[in-house]
């Protein structure tokens, strides 16, 4: 695992050195087509990316993104309407198999279908009309890292190939080369929750995703039991839970979200709880209890690789830390496929 998350920026530069033309065509292709909706379709980690993509896609290109629930098609055998639709499968083996099904008879509906996936040979390749690798290798490790930030890489390349705003995607390398100096810094940090058991994972808007995927990382590598959630929607009941240094860990972003996370820090430190954030802001640091200083972040829309990486080593570290093998956890394997 922390081999892989280490390869992260040699993957995301090889992937928009090898993809960008094609997802230039494709772009051109989507936009040509007057598409009123996109639907993503994915489980798991690529689920978390999904959901940073449905934020993604919505704002820098105005079409409603909707989350597909599989269930619909593998259980309830539903119709749906989708010959004005794009539908994205994500996987990292693209062998999902309620997945495929999905993008089966999305293109039946009359859907134009997409695939990104880390396997070219893989089932959905064959499916979908086309496909976008994410050029990473073989991917050892259970827990998905470097295929997570490949996947959202992807929702980059497509926002700026069909969005109306101007992403500097060429900077996401070198900002996770940054974000991987902090790994002295992670290594000592998570001694001090080396006997967390619980924890609450907080972040909005573009990190959002990353809430989930951070508390699924911590779930699956670290058997802590992790709730996540939008900072919005933590005051909104959960934030009951919260006692003396009970441990919440915050994606805070310089930003339109600041100020959530701000209030949101302000309340903590009222409930005297234990608050790690991972931040590209002074104010928020100042407030937290513990930091993780993401450096060169200029940009809101482009905090989410960066700010998942030192979460990845925190998960790693902190599996370490307490006698786990990250890269053998029980009950789980690579492929889960189900439908």
């Amino acid at each position: 695992m922390l081999q892989e998350i280490a390869e992260q920026p040699a993957v995301l530069e090889t992937t928009i050195n090898e993809e960008q033309e094609k997802v230039t065509r494709i772009g051109d292709v989507i936009r040509q087509a007057d598409i009123d909706l996109i639907v993503l379709v994915a489980r798991g980690s690529s689920d978390n990316a999904s959901l940073f993509g449905r934020y993604l896609l919505e704002v820098t290109t105005g079409i409603p993104v909707s989350l597909c629930a599989p269930s619909v098609f593998t259980l309830y055998d539903a119709n749906l309407r989708l010959k004005r639709a794009l539908v994205i499968g994500v996987s990292q083996s693209g062998e999902g198999t309620d997945i495929n099904h999905v993008l089966d008879r999305a293109k039946a509906a009359g859907a134009m279908t997409l695939g990104i996936t880390n396997e070219a040979a893989s089932t959905m390749a064959g499916i979908v009309d086309e496909t976008l690798l994410i050029h990473a290798g073989r991917e050892r490790s259970v827990a998905a890292t470097k295929t997570y930030t490949g996947q959202m890489l992807h929702f980059y390349l497509l926002a700026a190939a069909i969005g109306n705003r101007r992403i500097e995607v060429r900077r996401i390398p070198e900002l996770a080369a940054r974000a991987l100096e902090l790994t002295p810094q992670v290594e000592e940090i998570v001694q001090r929750y080396s006997f967390m058991e619980n924890c609450v994972v907080v972040g909005r808007g573009y990190n959002y995703g990353n809430s989930y995927e951070l508390a699924l990382k911590l779930m699956e590598t670290c058997y802590v039991v992790a709730e996540r959630f939008s900072s919005a929607d933590f005051f909104h009941g959960p934030l009951a839970i919260v006692e003396r240094r009970f441990p919440v860990i915050l994606f805070g972003p310089a930003g339109v979200t600041r100020d959530s996370s701000i209030d949101l820090l302000n309340r903590l430190h009222e409930l005297h709880a234990d608050c790690l954030s991972i931040t590209n802001d002074q104010e928020i640091a100042k407030l937290s209890s513990r930091t993780l200083f993401v450096e060169g972040v200029e940009d809101e829309i482009l905090s989410p690789i960066p700010f998942i990486i030192p979460a990845q080593l925190f998960a790693a570290y902190l599996s370490a830390a307490k006698g786990i093998d990250a890269d053998a956890p029980r009950s789980l394997a690579k492929v889960t496929k189900t439908l």
